[in-house]
């Protein structure tokens, strides 16, 4: 069930939803509210010699599987800052030489309810020795490109992002 599929009550009038869908549409105060993605960012690392960083997720969705130091975007936040505050979190260093590489829509199940997401993605590398953050990363792991094993990528944006960054090689 998506978010929006979720609201009951319209949250200016609190009448009654009438219906689902995107947009909701208040049939008491007319009020048309748009269920827009949350945005997501995430970092695929590079030493410069081939190799790049992934972590391991420690949580659901995706337990045990390969992630990016990453997470979502907080309220007047821009990508950049939240990569950045994301990085210090997860893997306890800032990241330098940012780049943008592509953009890509998930879906985000959490708690029952499952979440639009769009995911920016970037290149990046370490100003710093990582850690991992043992809440959220349970490893981290350095891979040479030709051995990441797409199906070991957590979602299927990052799957998707990986994919354009090999094919750029």
């Amino acid at each position: 069930m998506s978010w929006l599929d979720a609201v009951l009550r319209c949250p200016r009038c609190t009448a009654m939803r009438d219906g689902a869908g995107n947009p909701f549409r208040c049939p008491a105060c007319g009020l048309v509210l748009f269920a827009n993605p949350a945005v997501g960012v995430g970092a695929f690392v590079h030493d410069g010699a081939g190799r790049w960083l992934f972590t391991v997720r420690a949580k659901d969705p995706g337990k045990g599987l390969l992630g990016l130091p990453g997470g979502f975007v907080d309220a007047d936040e821009t990508a950049e800052a939240a990569l950045q505050r994301e990085a210090q979190e997860e893997i306890g260093c800032a990241l330098t030489e940012v780049q943008f590489v592509c953009t890509a829509p998930n879906r985000y199940p959490y708690a029952g309810v499952v979440y639009d997401v769009l995911d920016v993605f970037f290149t990046a590398r370490l100003a710093g020795a990582p850690r991992a953050d043992r809440d959220e990363v349970s490893a981290m792991r350095w891979l040479a490109g030709e051995a990441v094993r797409e199906d070991e990528i957590a979602f299927p944006s990052m799957r998707a992002a990986w994919r354009i960054l090999r094919a750029r090689g």
